[in-house]
């Protein structure tokens, strides 16, 4: 067992490559990111004789870039636990770590390993995607000042009730809006939601709209999907053109 232990160890220190960036030496590391690229991080001496590690804003910028931000408090406190965890410092975008030469091996693997973590952050399985997408589309409707029911049970002229995620009411300038947020558009929830609407518009308003935001930042919706919604008269928006949603909820005074 001693010889695969101390195999492990060649295998870090041989794969561990360094070289002299300005005043910063640049460490790849044999750890893989999750587009299987080796994990790097900067290091130089501080003014004190301590080591400053960073990641110069890779790991949330390469996140961001790919549509996961921290701008809702459910995933500030899911990347504050990792921070605590690891005992990492978030300054502006950077993650970092002061650490003397005595703690330096523990304070350099927990680094890592606190970067891996925040990696994982991005294939969150589907049902707590699902509950940051919900949060995240409710906390946009709330800072955009739009007033709306929840969750609200209506009557199809098959006299089947149909949840409604938010029903934005109407006025005599406006139609009443049925709003569906979907998290994960495929084929099963698109004929769903056409049923739904299909029964509800023979039993309202003959003017009253159906708007369905699908979340196209944590997953591509395919334009057979968006076409689909067209053909049955309801309106498909994309989470990523917060713009265009806002046009389509705004009201007519």
């Amino acid at each position: 067992m001693k010889e695969l232990i101390d195999s492990y160890y060649d295998w870090l220190k041989n794969n561990t490559i360094c070289s002299k960036v300005n005043n910063y030496t640049k460490v790849s590391t044999p750890f893989l990111d999750r587009h299987n690229d080796c994990i790097e991080f900067y290091m130089k001496l501080d003014d004190n004789g301590n080591i400053f590690i960073t990641d110069d804003g890779y790991t949330l910028g390469d996140l961001e870039d790919y549509g996961f931000t921290f701008n809702t408090p459910k995933r500030k406190n899911l990347l504050n636990e990792i921070l605590n965890i690891y005992h990492i410092k978030k300054i502006d975008n950077c993650l970092t770590v002061t650490t003397n030469a005595k703690d330096f091996p523990i304070a350099k693997h927990f680094f890592i390993q606190g970067i891996i973590s925040i990696n994982d952050l991005y294939n969150l399985n589907k049902s707590n995607i699902m509950s940051l997408f919900a949060e995240e589309f409710n906390k946009f409707l709330y800072d955009n000042g739009v007033f709306y029911s929840e969750n609200v049970k209506l009557t199809g002229k098959s006299g089947f009730d149909h949840n409604i995620d938010y029903l934005i009411p109407g006025n005599n300038k406006n139609p009443e809006k049925y709003l569906k947020a979907i998290n994960n558009p495929d084929k099963s929830n698109t004929q769903n939601t056409m049923f739904v609407w299909d029964d509800l518009k023979q039993a309202r308003k003959q003017n009253d709209i159906m708007i369905v935001v699908l979340n196209d930042v944590d997953h591509k919706v395919q334009d057979d999907i968006i076409n689909a919604y067209k053909e049955y008269d309801i309106k498909p928006l994309l989470w990523s053109d917060k713009s265009t949603i806002l046009q389509n909820l705004q009201i007519v005074r």
